[in-house]
């Protein structure tokens, strides 16, 4: 008989999981959804705040090479720092073995103090981080509540109100800022750089990050590759109400995958390889922390998907306008629309990352021969340099158009630069020209056209000018 009980008991416990509970945070369980499920197959608890040892680091305009330590139990930390309640907060979390004293993140706060004066704290839970991945993947439950403890502490003790912060998570930590929105009533935002897809993507809104976490939830996708075969460590999934897929969100140009990559066991990654072995998903924070310095220069195009980008039917920006992938997403006028929405742009293959996009259309004039064009645009900022925009055969009265990123923004355009050429020898010099080049930038509606009656042999350059109107 005590034996059946025995049997009892044991299926019981095994039913209802394990717990545990940490003060000031609650509790947390290793039963549905949080564990025994197909992707979370194992049953593991987070550690404790102990084990974990997360530390808040407090970088602001006054002291942006020296951190302070904030406690959340301990207000009277605030009160002998820089903390300053008439500004915004902005707290990064690192991800997977990651620490929170890493250069990247207190260059991201750097960044910050250029453009605004603000609050920047840093959450190091590398103790709880530099673990099996899916301990690691645990902690951030622990991690996330102790955020949400610190904005707590930080409301009743100062008035300081969640509308006044943003939560900017990285890989695990973008699931453990979901926990501390989740936690939060009223957080202004939270943006996730490259949320981690293994044991979060594909399961319920509670486990992972998603858009009832703050009342905005942008989400930057640069790894987005399946795990398996491809060593994407990012989620494809949407989780926010602003999701942000540049160069297509699965492979970064200027990231070439290594055949090491392939080998390395989940839990040995960006232990000192990090840009070598997660260089597609270390390019979320980097593009993130140029985006500071670049108020206008990663605007992002709505699209059902890259392909349809590339193709060039995403062009110009809708009335409603584009968002800026990044720092300022939140001046997007169409950020909480209700429904998810997918965002498409393409950066440059190393810094600067920032890039323009423009629409070309040339009209051409002169003979038929079979060649190249290209075209450069000059403004009062900076000139380009030459694009291709056709290739094939060039026919007097046809039109080509073409899209593509400018390293610059170049201001008001004064004059478009022609050149062709076919490398094929024609004893005839044949000239080619355009009649007419508009022009267009992305995120403006005006069309500027340009202008020019006459026609030139292969590789010399033909000056547009501002058409005159003729009316």
């Amino acid at each position: 008989m005590l034996g059946l009980w025995t049997v009892a008991f044991f299926l019981l416990g095994a039913a209802q999981g394990k717990e545990v509970c940490y003060e000031g945070l609650g509790c947390f369980s290793d039963s549905e959804p949080w564990a025994g499920t197909a992707i979370r197959p194992l049953k593991v608890l987070p550690w404790s705040p102990e084990k974990i040892d997360t530390r808040f680091l407090l970088y602001t305009n006054e002291n942006p090479n020296n951190f302070q330590i904030l406690l959340p139990s301990d207000p009277s930390t605030i009160e002998a720092s820089n903390f300053k309640t008439d500004r915004k907060t902005r707290i990064i979390i690192h991800g997977y073995i990651d620490k929170g004293d890493e250069n990247w993140v207190s260059d991201m706060c750097k960044n910050m103090f250029t453009v605004e004066e603000v609050n920047c704290i840093c959450v190091d839970w590398k103790k709880g981080s530099q673990t099996t991945y899916t301990q690691a993947a645990n902690n951030v439950r622990v991690v996330g509540a102790q955020v949400a403890q610190m904005l707590t502490m930080l409301s009743t003790k100062y008035n300081y109100p969640a509308s006044q912060v943003q939560l900017i998570g990285h890989s695990l930590g973008a699931h453990a800022a979901g926990e501390a929105g989740s936690r939060t009533p009223g957080l202004a935002r939270i943006t996730g750089l490259d949320p981690v897809e293994a044991s979060f993507e594909g399961t319920p809104e509670e486990v992972r990050l998603d858009p009832s976490d703050a009342e905005l939830v942008d989400v930057i996708h640069t790894d987005a590759a399946p795990l398996v075969p491809f060593m994407g460590f990012g989620s494809n999934q949407l989780m926010g109400h602003l999701d942000f897929f540049p160069n297509g969100g699965l492979e970064m140009p200027g990231c070439k995958k290594n055949i090491l990559s392939q080998i390395v066991d989940l839990d040995g990654i960006w232990t000192g390889t990090r840009d070598f072995v997660a260089c597609n998903h270390v390019r979320s924070y980097k593009y993130y922390s140029e985006s500071i310095l670049n108020p206008d220069g990663f605007a992002a195009y709505p699209c059902t998907s890259y392909k349809d980008f590339q193709a060039d039917k995403c062009f110009p920006c809708p009335d409603q306008g584009c968002p800026q992938m990044g720092h300022y997403a939140d001046k997007f006028a169409g950020k909480n629309s209700g429904e998810q929405q997918k965002f498409f742009l393409n950066t440059g293959d190393s810094s600067s990352f920032a890039r323009w996009r423009y629409g070309v259309s040339v009209s051409l004039a002169g003979r038929t021969v079979t060649g190249q064009i290209k075209v450069a645009l000059f403004g009062d900022k900076g000139n380009t340099h030459q694009f291709d925009i056709f290739r094939g055969i060039i026919k007097p009265g046809s039109t080509h158009s073409k899209e593509f990123d400018a390293e610059m923004d170049v201001g008001t355009i004064q004059k478009v630069k022609f050149l062709w050429n076919n490398n094929v020898v024609n004893p005839s010099f044949p000239k080619v020209g355009a009649t007419r080049i508009t022009v267009q930038k992305g995120e403006e509606k005006t069309v500027y056209s340009f202008c020019s009656e006459q026609t030139v042999r292969e590789d010399v350059l033909l000056t547009l000018m501002p058409c005159q109107n003729t009316a």
